[in-house]
């Protein structure tokens, strides 16, 4: 009776893969091109890689069987398909790679670029069909005046036709700007697109830059006296994490955007001053908070110990208590398992920084946004920061925290109404406080207790897990457990046999 609505648990479980039936003949030329397998081949071979893992993300694990056997069909290489990342898919996962001694990673798909710098890596980005006629048009349309000074920013999948479309346009807009790919982290010396020259910056008329901008894998150019804010962008890809990404960061340019796989250019709407309201809004729920929770999004991108290290100071400095979670990829019942957590801070990249939190039940923001909350030498200027490296000694946007014997500020909260104290306190002081356990006499009769706060809000708690009860529990053998899906135990129709009887 349950067949028809489900399939048999048994079979479910023996259920096997036939992967003879899979295609692993040589690839068609066309693939050849669009999975870079040449190019793979001679970076494994010229580095002699034995162990070689490949990460796909999951649009493209349908071909990962072919293109795995074709590299070891032209390699010495064995290698290894990693379809299930760590954290993001955009973002390398060094740390599976890791788990089975990998020599090298190859990387397919979709990027965010993010530094990683663990073992040699290669980007295969895939060659996604574009006609940069119809993006040429486009671009003609949205940006009618000739004279136009704009960015030319692009999905690494489009990568290959960026030339092709600078080509077209390069007559009628002499004022473009197209940026180019920097993979310094990258070990492939095969991929052209992603080690853009020293003419790069000098274009038709030599000294006539003089700025360049380096943000998430990009770079350009900018004209003499010229500012990033007059500059228009225009975006070749689909709407996504990277567009959503470079819009909060450059808020102040006018952006546009051209999705290949539709061939509609349209000027986007986004409101960006509300998406802005949204995340200070956040900052103010930082500001508010008194127990935080850092969630570690990656373990690939450099310097992410780093930025750890400084939320941890900066919170606690600012009076606040924090705890540090790595659950792997975040969903809203893991962390609803922590309700005394106020509000979390989420290293990642700076892709997946951006997580709406709607659906959770406390708010994540990014560590700039956490910064904001709590070093008060910071102030809100409309410039946003997903890129964490930015806020580390030497990036573009660090700020040091206040001195220690600065006085304490008081001010209201936004939010609840009631006074909060902004300033930072001292390291050692707050060291102490947050690692205190000293024992305090409770009563007359010098009976004790821990003063560990962490530790009488357990005891408060009407649940406080399973309890081992250690030499309580009486020892009993295995028993045979349920067999079949919830929806029908094979002993449940039993029972319902001998109940009808």
């Amino acid at each position: 009776m349950t067949d028809a609505f489900s399939t048999n648990s048994e079979l479910v479980i023996q259920r096997c893969v036939d992967v003879a039936s899979i295609r692993t003949d040589r690839l068609a030329g066309s693939w050849e091109e669009l999975y870079q397998i040449k190019e793979t081949c001679h970076f494994i071979n010229d580095n002699q890689f034995k162990k070689v893992a490949l990460q796909f993300p999951d649009d493209l694990l349908v071909h990962s069987i072919p293109i795995s056997a074709e590299i070891e069909n032209n390699s010495e290489a064995k290698t290894y398909i990693l379809g299930d990342t760590s954290y993001g898919s955009c973002c390398v996962d060094e740390v599976a790679a890791e788990h089975i001694g990998a020599d090298c990673i190859v990387h397919y798909g979709r990027t965010c670029l993010s530094p990683s710098k663990r073992l040699p890596l290669m980007y295969v980005f895939g060659r996604q069909p574009i006609d940069p006629q119809q993006c040429a048009l486009s671009f003609k349309e949205l940006y009618p005046d000739s004279q136009s000074h704009v960015v030319i920013l692009y999905d690494v999948i489009y990568s290959h036709a960026i030339d092709a479309l600078v080509k077209l346009l390069k007559e009628t807009y002499p004022n473009i700007v197209a940026s180019t790919l920097v993979m310094d982290h990258c070990q492939s010396h095969e991929q052209a697109q992603g080690s853009p020259s020293e003419s790069d910056c000098n274009g038709p008329a030599p000294g006539t830059y003089s700025k360049v901008v380096q943000k998430f894998g990009r770079r350009f150019c900018l004209e003499e006296g010229v500012r990033v804010e007059d500059y228009c962008m225009f975006y070749v890809g689909q709407e996504g994490a990277t567009l959503t990404n470079f819009i909060m960061t450059w808020n102040r340019c006018p952006f546009s955007s051209f999705d290949p796989e539709t061939s509609i250019g349209r000027a986007e709407s986004v409101n960006v001053n509300k998406a802005l309201m949204k995340r200070y809004y956040a900052i103010e729920r930082a500001k508010d908070a008194g127990v935080v929770g850092i969630l570690v999004g990656t373990l690939g991108v450099a310097s992410y110990l780093a930025i750890i290290d400084r939320l941890k100071e900066s919170i606690r400095r600012a009076g606040k208590k924090s705890y540090m979670f790595a659950m792997g990829k975040l969903n809203v019942a893991k962390l609803a398992n922590f309700l005394e957590i106020d509000i979390y801070v989420l290293v990642a990249c700076p892709e997946n920084s951006l997580l709406d939190s709607s659906e959770f039940y406390r708010p994540v923001v990014t560590p700039f946004e956490m910064e904001m909350a709590c070093n008060s030498n910071r102030e809100w200027t409309g410039e946003y920061f997903t890129d964490f490296r930015d806020l580390l000694p030497g990036g573009c946007s660090h700020v040091d925290l206040p001195d220690a014997n600065e006085e304490t500020v008081t001010d209201v909260s936004l939010i609840t109404g009631a006074l909060r104290a902004t300033g930072l306190q001292d390291s050692e002081q707050a060291k102490a406080e947050s690692s205190s356990s000293s024992l305090v006499p409770r009563n007359q009769s010098m009976t004790v207790a821990n003063a560990n706060k962490a530790a009488a809000f357990l005891s408060g708690r009407s649940w406080q897990g399973l309890e081992p009860r250690l030499g309580q529990t009486p020892v009993v053998k295995a028993v045979e457990g349920r067999k079949g899906i919830a929806i029908a135990y094979e002993e449940e129709g039993e029972d319902n046999a001998n109940y009808s009887c």
